[in-house]
């Protein structure tokens, strides 16, 4: 019996399990766990009295604000966009196709600075575009506005790339299956292909969402950094640093930590619901 069942166990290309936990934990340790608890004891040392200082500044708390409100409404933008562009790269075969299929990775090589000095020069009021807006009574850079639309374009390739291969898995039968069964346009997306997307489509949004609260370089040109106007957290920590206030820049720091860790756990929790609620395993 031994001899029949280590036949039919399957080879393991990596090796035994054991090995690969004990690397796993290790290399989890040493990259992620040991920097993330640094930041803990540190906050930790403060007291709960400095700590509580630091949360009820108001330079802190609107820089805070700042970042996870626009973070949030990236993301729910890019959520939109982002799926009708992994439909269309999906769905559609047209010219300059696998161009447009390339440049939606380009917010992954172009160096976040470089992406912040094209932004600011583009949405300025003497911009191709900002010139155009400011015509319209309408300010992007060095307002909350650009920070949005500098966190659109860095948190865009997440959704799209987190999408894209679901809806390439997706067959076309299902969705002629709908319509012969009388099922509108809106009926077939709404209840076929949304069902299908959505778990993909929220880990691209919780990916969009956590690079752009964290997100400096693209941010920090067009922003304009004014205190309490348009000043996102990240930065107010290197201030903070610069000012020799390592428990301040701390304390921010694992402020911001643990409402990321607390959104990408509610959004994780959605899918497993999700998953449960459409008899996924």
């Amino acid at each position: 019996m031994s001899v029949l069942a280590s036949a039919r166990r399957p080879a393991r290309v990596i090796p035994g399990f054991g090995i690969t936990l004990g690397f796993t934990l290790a290399y989890l340790s040493l990259f992620v766990l040991i920097p993330l608890s640094t930041v803990a004891f540190k906050t930790i040392d403060m007291g709960w009295s400095g700590f509580w200082g630091v949360l009820t500044d108001p330079r802190t708390q609107h820089a805070l604000y700042l970042s996870f409100g626009t973070a949030l409404i990236a993301a729910l933008v890019n959520a939109v966009f982002g799926l009708l562009i992994a439909w269309m790269l999906v769905r559609y075969t047209f010219p300059g196709r696998r161009l447009i299929d390339a440049a939606v990775d380009l917010p992954f090589a172009l160096p976040t600075a470089v992406a912040g000095i094209a932004l600011t020069a583009l949405y300025a009021d003497n911009g191709w575009i900002g010139s155009i807006l400011h015509g319209l009574g309408l300010k992007v850079a060095y307002t909350p506005v650009g920070i949005v639309v500098a966190l659109v374009f860095i948190g865009l390739p997440f959704v799209v790339r987190s999408v894209q291969p679901v809806l390439e898995d997706l067959n076309l039968d299902v969705e002629e299956a709908a319509a012969t069964l009388g099922a509108t346009r809106w009926h077939t997306f709404s209840r076929v292909i949304l069902p299908a997307a959505l778990p993909s489509l929220l880990t691209g949004f919780a990916l969009a969402f956590a690079r752009g609260v964290g997100e400096y370089g693209s941010v920090i040109f067009i922003a304009g950094n004014l205190p309490k106007v348009s000043e996102i957290a990240p930065l107010l920590i290197v201030i903070r640093l610069e000012e020799f206030n390592y428990a301040g820049a701390t304390a921010i720091a694992a402020l911001m930590l643990a409402i990321s860790f607390l959104g990408l756990l509610a959004i994780n929790l959605l899918q497993a619901w999700n998953r449960r609620r459409t008899g996924g395993e």
